[in-house]
């Protein structure tokens, strides 16, 4: 199975899905059940790191963050199964991006797969907030990934 995980630059919430769902897969066992990818709505950050105080963050929790950024192309589409976006926003942009209505319907909402947070509707950007917000994406994403991962898993 090949998930791409989508935000809007690819330098906080996309990278951070990607690293958590591939080291929550490792975990598991299911490495080579799943190839993970991540990319950005924008190509503003294209080719960099992601951002210091994500990568900051996550390294405490135990991930490495070493993606490049880079925008999301009409060829992946045709190359993930399913195209998780952090918010409605991106949601709505990949529905617009996608070449027909079976790209379309490969979109889905990382906010759906939470299983601890009932009243969060989106993964948030932290870029402009506090280190508190980077914390919180993380946490967030850690439930999301196991709930996405029990979904496309049969668990």
């Amino acid at each position: 199975m090949r998930i791409l995980f989508i935000c809007l630059g690819n330098i906080c919430r996309s990278c951070t899905a990607e690293e958590v769902f591939r080291t929550l897969a490792r975990r598991k066992g299911f490495d080579t059940r799943y190839e993970v990818d991540s990319a950005g709505i924008i190509d503003y950050h294209e080719g960099e790191l992601p951002d210091p105080r994500m990568r900051q963050v996550a390294l405490r929790h135990g991930y490495r963050l070493t993606h490049r950024s880079r925008p999301i192309v009409t060829a992946d589409f045709d190359r993930f199964d399913w195209i998780v976006g952090m918010d409605d926003r991106n949601c709505d942009k990949l529905r617009r991006l996608a070449p027909d209505e079976t790209a379309r319907r490969k979109v889905l909402r990382m906010a759906d797969y939470l299983q601890h947070h009932p009243d969060t509707d989106s993964i948030p950007d932290p870029y402009y907030g506090s280190e508190r917000d980077f914390e919180r994406v993380v946490e967030l994403l850690e439930d999301a990934c196991e709930g996405l991962m029990q979904k496309t898993s049969g668990e």
